[in-house]
Protein backbone atom coordinates (compact mmCIF):
# COMPACT_ATOMS: atom_id res chain seq x y z
CA UNK A 1 0.00 0.00 0.00
CA UNK A 2 1.09 3.57 -0.63
CA UNK A 3 2.05 5.63 2.40
CA UNK A 4 -0.56 8.24 3.31
CA UNK A 5 1.92 11.11 2.99
CA UNK A 6 2.60 10.31 -0.65
CA UNK A 7 0.19 12.21 -2.86
CA UNK A 8 0.19 13.61 -6.38
CA UNK A 9 1.06 17.00 -4.88
CA UNK A 10 4.03 15.46 -3.06
CA UNK A 11 5.22 14.03 -6.36
CA UNK A 12 4.74 17.32 -8.22
CA UNK A 13 6.70 19.26 -5.61
CA UNK A 14 9.53 16.74 -5.71
CA UNK A 15 9.72 16.71 -9.51
CA UNK A 16 9.78 20.49 -9.67
CA UNK A 17 12.79 20.44 -7.33
CA UNK A 18 14.62 17.98 -9.57
CA UNK A 19 14.20 15.09 -7.15
CA UNK A 20 13.62 11.41 -7.89
CA UNK A 21 10.27 9.79 -7.24
CA UNK A 22 9.13 6.16 -7.44
CA UNK A 23 6.06 5.00 -9.35
CA UNK A 24 4.61 1.46 -9.30
CA UNK A 25 2.48 0.79 -12.37
CA UNK A 26 -0.25 -1.68 -11.31
CA UNK A 27 -1.02 -5.18 -10.13
CA UNK A 28 -1.61 -7.41 -13.12
CA UNK A 29 0.43 -5.23 -15.46
CA UNK A 30 4.26 -5.16 -15.41
CA UNK A 31 4.12 -4.91 -11.60
CA UNK A 32 7.29 -2.82 -11.67
CA UNK A 33 8.45 0.25 -9.79
CA UNK A 34 10.38 2.84 -11.78
CA UNK A 35 12.70 5.57 -10.58
CA UNK A 36 11.60 8.78 -12.30
CA UNK A 37 13.00 12.28 -12.82
CA UNK A 38 12.11 15.30 -14.93
CA UNK A 39 14.31 15.16 -18.03
CA UNK A 40 15.13 18.87 -17.89
CA UNK A 41 16.90 18.36 -14.55
CA UNK A 42 18.83 15.20 -15.48
CA UNK A 43 22.31 15.17 -13.95
CA UNK A 44 25.19 12.67 -13.97
CA UNK A 45 24.28 11.87 -10.36
CA UNK A 46 20.72 10.99 -11.38
CA UNK A 47 21.98 8.62 -14.09
CA UNK A 48 24.50 7.02 -11.72
CA UNK A 49 21.79 6.44 -9.10
CA UNK A 50 19.42 4.97 -11.67
CA UNK A 51 21.94 2.45 -12.97
CA UNK A 52 23.10 1.50 -9.45
CA UNK A 53 19.86 1.60 -7.44
CA UNK A 54 17.47 0.95 -10.33
CA UNK A 55 19.42 -1.46 -12.48
CA UNK A 56 16.90 -1.70 -15.31
CA UNK A 57 16.96 0.06 -18.66
CA UNK A 58 17.30 3.84 -18.45
CA UNK A 59 14.83 5.38 -20.92
CA UNK A 60 13.45 8.81 -21.68
CA UNK A 61 9.73 9.20 -22.31
CA UNK A 62 8.39 11.98 -24.51
CA UNK A 63 4.93 13.46 -25.00
CA UNK A 64 3.19 12.40 -28.26
CA UNK A 65 2.91 16.04 -29.38
CA UNK A 66 6.69 16.37 -29.14
CA UNK A 67 7.18 13.11 -31.03
CA UNK A 68 4.82 14.26 -33.77
CA UNK A 69 6.46 17.65 -34.16
CA UNK A 70 9.99 16.23 -34.26
CA UNK A 71 9.03 13.24 -36.39
CA UNK A 72 10.07 10.65 -33.78
CA UNK A 73 8.42 7.30 -34.61
CA UNK A 74 7.63 4.12 -32.71
CA UNK A 75 10.46 1.73 -33.54
CA UNK A 76 7.88 -0.87 -34.60
CA UNK A 77 6.72 1.51 -37.33
CA UNK A 78 10.31 1.90 -38.56
CA UNK A 79 10.73 -1.88 -38.71
CA UNK A 80 7.37 -2.32 -40.46
CA UNK A 81 8.48 0.15 -43.13
CA UNK A 82 11.77 -1.72 -43.56
CA UNK A 83 10.25 -5.20 -43.53
CA UNK A 84 10.03 -5.33 -47.34
CA UNK A 85 13.81 -5.19 -47.59
CA UNK A 86 14.55 -6.94 -44.29
CA UNK A 87 11.92 -9.66 -43.70
CA UNK A 88 13.38 -10.44 -40.28
CA UNK A 89 11.55 -7.37 -38.95
CA UNK A 90 8.21 -8.89 -39.91
CA UNK A 91 9.18 -12.11 -38.16
CA UNK A 92 10.19 -10.18 -35.03
CA UNK A 93 6.84 -8.37 -34.74
CA UNK A 94 5.99 -7.77 -31.06
CA UNK A 95 2.38 -8.92 -31.20
CA UNK A 96 2.49 -11.19 -28.16
CA UNK A 97 3.35 -8.81 -25.29
CA UNK A 98 1.57 -10.35 -22.26
CA UNK A 99 0.71 -7.07 -20.53
CA UNK A 100 0.15 -4.59 -23.38
CA UNK A 101 -0.92 -4.23 -27.00
CA UNK A 102 1.97 -2.11 -28.26
CA UNK A 103 5.48 -1.26 -27.15
CA UNK A 104 6.32 2.40 -26.53
CA UNK A 105 9.94 1.99 -27.65
CA UNK A 106 11.23 4.50 -30.17
CA UNK A 107 14.72 5.26 -31.50
CA UNK A 108 17.97 5.72 -29.57
CA UNK A 109 19.96 8.97 -29.64
CA UNK A 110 23.13 10.72 -28.48
CA UNK A 111 23.62 14.46 -28.41
CA UNK A 112 26.19 15.52 -31.00
CA UNK A 113 28.40 17.02 -28.27
CA UNK A 114 28.82 13.67 -26.52
CA UNK A 115 31.79 11.34 -27.02
CA UNK A 116 30.73 7.69 -26.62
CA UNK A 117 27.32 8.73 -25.28
CA UNK A 118 27.20 6.05 -22.55
CA UNK A 119 28.83 7.85 -19.62
CA UNK A 120 26.68 9.35 -16.88
CA UNK A 121 27.78 12.78 -18.04
CA UNK A 122 27.00 12.07 -21.70
CA UNK A 123 23.58 10.57 -21.04
CA UNK A 124 22.61 13.41 -18.70
CA UNK A 125 23.66 15.94 -21.36
CA UNK A 126 21.66 14.13 -24.05
CA UNK A 127 18.55 14.03 -21.87
CA UNK A 128 18.76 17.70 -20.81
CA UNK A 129 19.32 18.82 -24.39
CA UNK A 130 16.49 16.61 -25.59
CA UNK A 131 14.22 18.38 -23.10
CA UNK A 132 15.36 21.76 -24.40
CA UNK A 133 14.71 20.77 -28.01
CA UNK A 134 11.35 19.29 -27.01
CA UNK A 135 10.33 22.60 -25.44
CA UNK A 136 11.43 24.44 -28.59
CA UNK A 137 9.36 22.04 -30.69
CA UNK A 138 6.27 22.70 -28.58
CA UNK A 139 6.87 26.42 -29.08
CA UNK A 140 6.83 26.03 -32.86
CA UNK A 141 10.54 26.00 -33.67
CA UNK A 142 11.77 24.34 -36.88
CA UNK A 143 11.69 20.55 -36.24
CA UNK A 144 15.02 20.16 -38.06
CA UNK A 145 16.61 21.24 -34.78
CA UNK A 146 16.30 17.61 -33.70
CA UNK A 147 18.62 16.23 -36.38
CA UNK A 148 20.98 19.16 -35.99
CA UNK A 149 21.47 18.41 -32.29
CA UNK A 150 21.31 14.59 -32.11
CA UNK A 151 22.61 11.48 -33.86
CA UNK A 152 21.19 7.96 -33.96
CA UNK A 153 21.77 5.23 -32.92
CA UNK A 154 22.79 6.33 -29.46
CA UNK A 155 22.69 5.47 -25.78
CA UNK A 156 19.52 7.24 -24.66
CA UNK A 157 16.51 5.05 -25.37
CA UNK A 158 13.45 7.10 -26.32
CA UNK A 159 9.92 6.04 -25.43
CA UNK A 160 6.98 7.60 -27.25
CA UNK A 161 3.87 8.04 -25.09
CA UNK A 162 0.64 6.88 -26.68
CA UNK A 163 -1.84 9.43 -28.01
CA UNK A 164 -4.51 10.40 -25.49
CA UNK A 165 -2.34 10.08 -22.41
CA UNK A 166 -3.45 7.21 -20.14
CA UNK A 167 -6.39 6.36 -22.40
CA UNK A 168 -4.87 3.96 -24.94
CA UNK A 169 -2.02 2.84 -22.69
CA UNK A 170 -1.22 3.19 -18.97
CA UNK A 171 2.43 2.28 -18.72
CA UNK A 172 5.30 4.09 -17.03
CA UNK A 173 5.87 6.00 -20.27
CA UNK A 174 2.43 7.60 -20.08
CA UNK A 175 2.41 7.91 -16.29
CA UNK A 176 5.71 9.79 -16.28
CA UNK A 177 4.78 12.17 -19.10
CA UNK A 178 1.40 12.86 -17.45
CA UNK A 179 3.15 13.75 -14.19
CA UNK A 180 5.52 16.16 -15.96
CA UNK A 181 2.55 17.81 -17.65
CA UNK A 182 0.73 18.08 -14.32
CA UNK A 183 3.83 19.68 -12.78
CA UNK A 184 4.07 22.28 -15.55
CA UNK A 185 7.45 20.88 -16.59
CA UNK A 186 8.67 20.00 -20.07
CA UNK A 187 6.82 16.70 -20.74
CA UNK A 188 9.99 14.63 -21.01
CA UNK A 189 10.79 12.15 -18.23
CA UNK A 190 13.66 9.76 -17.59
CA UNK A 191 12.71 6.46 -15.98
CA UNK A 192 14.42 3.24 -14.92
CA UNK A 193 12.95 -0.05 -13.66
CA UNK A 194 14.04 -1.12 -10.19
CA UNK A 195 15.46 -4.64 -10.17
CA UNK A 196 15.80 -7.00 -7.22
CA UNK A 197 18.84 -9.00 -6.15
CA UNK A 198 16.98 -12.19 -7.11
CA UNK A 199 17.18 -11.20 -10.78
CA UNK A 200 13.53 -10.18 -11.06
CA UNK A 201 11.72 -6.88 -10.63
CA UNK A 202 11.97 -5.30 -7.20
CA UNK A 203 8.82 -6.12 -5.22
CA UNK A 204 6.52 -3.29 -4.23
CA UNK A 205 7.24 -3.75 -0.51
CA UNK A 206 11.01 -3.52 -1.09
CA UNK A 207 10.48 -0.51 -3.35
CA UNK A 208 8.50 1.20 -0.60
CA UNK A 209 11.25 0.43 1.91
CA UNK A 210 13.77 2.00 -0.46
CA UNK A 211 11.56 5.09 -0.77
CA UNK A 212 11.38 5.41 3.03
CA UNK A 213 15.16 4.97 3.39
CA UNK A 214 15.90 7.59 0.72
CA UNK A 215 13.04 9.90 1.77
CA UNK A 216 11.49 9.74 -1.69
CA UNK A 217 7.89 10.06 -2.83
CA UNK A 218 6.25 6.75 -3.76
CA UNK A 219 3.10 6.57 -5.90
CA UNK A 220 0.98 3.94 -7.58
CA UNK A 221 -0.09 4.41 -11.18
CA UNK A 222 -3.78 4.43 -10.21
CA UNK A 223 -3.24 7.74 -8.39
CA UNK A 224 -1.95 9.38 -11.56
CA UNK A 225 -4.74 7.88 -13.65
CA UNK A 226 -7.45 8.97 -11.18
CA UNK A 227 -6.00 12.49 -11.10
CA UNK A 228 -6.02 12.70 -14.91
CA UNK A 229 -9.58 11.40 -15.12
CA UNK A 230 -10.69 13.91 -12.49
CA UNK A 231 -9.11 16.80 -14.38
CA UNK A 232 -10.71 15.71 -17.64
CA UNK A 233 -14.15 15.47 -16.07
CA UNK A 234 -13.73 18.95 -14.57
CA UNK A 235 -12.98 20.36 -18.03
CA UNK A 236 -16.14 18.90 -19.57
Amino acid sequence: MVRKMDTIDDAINALRKGERILVYDADGREEETDLMIAGQFASPKHIRTMRKDGGGLICTAIHPKIADRLGIPFITDVWAAAAGKYPVFEALKADDIPYDEKSSFSITVNHRKTFTGITDRDRALTIRELSRVAEDALNGYDPSIFGKNFRSPGHVVLLRAADGLLQERQGHTELSVALMEKAGLIPVATICEMMGDDGGSLGIEDAERYARKENLVFLEGRQVIEDCLSRRSNLQ
